[in-house]
């Protein structure tokens, strides 16, 4: 049971935001762009790490939800878990291991970031806009870890299932116009 009462079972991010309608759009907005939007790195990458930002910080409602979203969209079940845990190790593309462990650092230790790990980013491959998403949906999932885990927000996995499909399949502002 959440902290609130007026929050309730199976509740997710949009039932809080819709009850600060100001704010709450803006940011689910901000999301459906950030992720939806045009960018260099595709909507199933995009997913990929705000799923494993949430994994980082054991919010295990958006690493859950987020990791069924990414795998409607192509993301190998079980690889956020597997990049977790380690990334070297995870079966994935090179290309992303930088971005992930750039990721990682960010989430974990924000002030130890150095100019070495933004290069290792574009050595890799990235350009300026896969930086910009990457880091962008990297604070953005750690805003969102902390609503989650602020109001204590917990739902049967069954639930993060079906809300992950529904996010790959219609986006993040379509979950305003629904209650469920």
């Amino acid at each position: 049971m959440p902290f609130l009462d007026s929050i309730g079972e199976n509740a997710r991010p949009s039932t809080i935001l819709k009850k600060f309608p100001d704010s709450g759009r803006l940011i689910m907005q901000f999301t459906e762009q950030l992720i939806r939007g045009p960018s260099s790195l595709t909507t199933a990458e995009r997913e990929l790490i705000g799923a494993f930002t949430s994994g980082l910080n054991a919010c295990r409602f958006c690493c859950d939800t987020h990791s069924a979203t990414a795998e409607v969209l192509g993301i190998s079940k079980g690889l956020i878990d597997a990049l977790v845990m380690d990334i070297d190790q995870a079966d994935i593309d090179d290309k992303m291991k930088p971005l992930l462990k750039y990721v990682k650092k960010l989430t974990e230790k924000p002030t130890q970031v150095t100019q070495a790990d933004v290069d290792a980013v574009f050595a890799a491959g990235w350009d300026e806009d896969a930086f910009y998403h990457a880091v962008s949906i990297c604070g953005l999932f750690n805003y969102y870890n902390r609503l989650i885990e602020g109001y204590g927000v917990k739902s049967a996995p069954e639930y993060r299932d079906f809300i992950g499909e529904r996010l790959a399949n219609e986006g993040y502002l379509s979950a305003l116009d629904h209650d469920d």
